[in-house]
């Protein structure tokens, strides 16, 4: 850096701005619900801020110009894309687990898992925020909100910013930024499902109910599959728009899809939206495993309330997952 502050070169910009990554990251997948658009408007805020870097004249923090710039990228990446629907909010769930489901329908953009969810490791307040604020859940619900009521609540209620700070942010006065966020949480509470269990990733009692539901699964074993699974229970699978819902009926359907053969299903650990999750690979006719699903659950109690299982073998690479095992 010279001596006048200003960045002398790209390896320097990197230094200064790589502490925000991961959060700016979050932060886009919060407003547009898919890892791969956050990706690329990570890349173009920071090619941005770079490009713009000379006029940054210190009157914010350097986090809240990255933050600026992001708002506006989304912001403008919303104005050409819908939402980003789950399949059960596009129609009622399926009656029959028997019966064929619908074709998958890729043309329509789902929402996306997210592999991690950053936090501050020396303010826990922070990472529980961090992680609430990740929930497939809430992403799903934050899909039905215009893109300025998003941002003013995802500033204001997940990521705690004063008022007006997030007010000048988004280039709007306090009182108008009060009125986005109270319509947005009017809408949310319309919009959202009862909250889940919010949990560790490595959380062990978790982790132990996901591997009894993984054994059943692979198992087909509905009776054990039943048990572990709430009464009311859901179970999705973008981008197949059929869809369960209650415990029986996810069991029974979950069973039916599972290999007779149960070796021809391996089940990996990771974790998603703050979570534990389950990535799953199917054996093919020469043998090799390959990405089939990633299964993001939301729990209740010592139950499971939810199974969102992403059929999207493209998603690996986000988790650092292979795209087949030996």
């Amino acid at each position: 850096m010279d001596t006048d502050g200003s960045v002398t070169d790209e390896a320097e910009f990197g230094r200064l701005t790589g502490p925000y990554r991961g959060e700016l990251q979050a932060y886009c997948y919060r407003m547009l619900g898919s890892a791969h658009d956050a990706e690329d408007l990570v890349q173009d805020t920071l090619l941005r801020a770079w490009r713009a870097y000379g006029g940054f004249e210190g009157r914010s923090s350097l986090r809240t110009w990255l933050y600026r710039i992001a708002t506006n990228v989304c912001l403008r990446a919303l104005e050409s894309r819908s939402r980003r629907p789950m399949p059960s909010g596009l129609g009622a769930p399926a009656d029959d687990p028997d019966a064929p489901v619908l074709a998958a329908a890729p043309e329509v953009p789902w929402l996306e898992p997210f592999p991690d969810a950053p936090g501050d490791a020396d303010d826990p307040g922070a990472i529980v925020a961090s992680r609430a604020g990740m929930r497939l859940a809430l992403i799903a619900a934050l899909q039905y909100l215009p893109p300025r009521q998003r941002a003013a609540l995802i500033l204001r209620d997940v990521l705690d910013w004063p008022g007006p700070q997030a007010a000048d942010l988004l280039g709007v006065s306090l009182a108008a930024l009060n009125s986005l966020l109270q319509r947005a949480r009017t809408q949310l509470r319309q919009a959202a499902p009862a909250e889940d269990d919010l949990v560790e990733p490595t959380d062990p009692d978790r982790l132990a109910l996901l591997d009894r539901y993984a054994t059943a699964f692979q198992n087909a074993d509905i009776a054990a599959l039943t048990r572990l699974l709430t009464d009311d229970a859901v179970y999705e699978m973008p981008p197949v728009p059929t869809w369960f819902a209650g415990g029986a009926a996810v069991a029974a359907f979950a069973a039916s899809r599972a290999p007779a053969d149960p070796s021809a299903l391996r089940i990996v650990r990771t974790a998603a939206n703050a979570g534990p999750a389950l990535a799953t690979y199917r054996r093919g006719p020469d043998g090799v495993h390959r990405a089939h699903s990633l299964q993001v659950p939301a729990f209740d109690g010592p139950r499971i309330a939810r199974l969102t299982s992403f059929q999207d073998p493209a998603l690996f690479p986000l988790f650092g997952l292979p795209a087949a095992l030996g």
